[in-house]
């Protein structure tokens, strides 16, 4: 399983965590290189990946869902 996505992956990650550290004007344009970066490391990651996070996701939403009644 190629795991080229990691690349953008990790570059969003260190991105989003120099914007918390910034607060200039560049920040909010890093900060939004890094949620595109994330977006499309999600876009390309392998089915298997996708899929463990489509359930992540799915019982995550419904524990919540429950625990607000």
């Amino acid at each position: 399983m190629p795991l080229f996505f990691l690349v953008t992956l990790f570059a969003g990650l260190i991105t989003g965590y120099l914007v918390r550290k910034s607060h200039d004007e560049i920040a909010c344009l890093i900060g939004v290189f890094a949620v595109i970066s994330l977006i499309f490391s999600l876009v390309v990651a392998p089915w298997q990946i996708q899929l463990i996070l489509l359930i992540v996701v799915l019982v995550s939403t419904n524990k919540l869902l429950s625990s607000r009644d």
